[in-house]
């Protein structure tokens, strides 16, 4: 997993794409939200933002 970070790093350092690291933390917490939020009782109000 590091691994990736590192190489995401990297390709973000190089290709001088700063814009996307917003839309991956974006879709990082969105996920997180999905698989943390599925059981329990903040489900309701996650399931209103999509």
């Amino acid at each position: 997993m590091l691994e990736l970070v590192k190489e995401l790093f990297l390709f973000f350092r190089e290709h001088k794409r700063y814009v996307l690291i917003p839309i991956l933390l974006v879709l990082l917490l969105l996920g997180t939200l999905i698989v943390f939020g599925h059981g329990s009782v903040f489900a309701p109000f996650i399931y209103t933002l999509f």
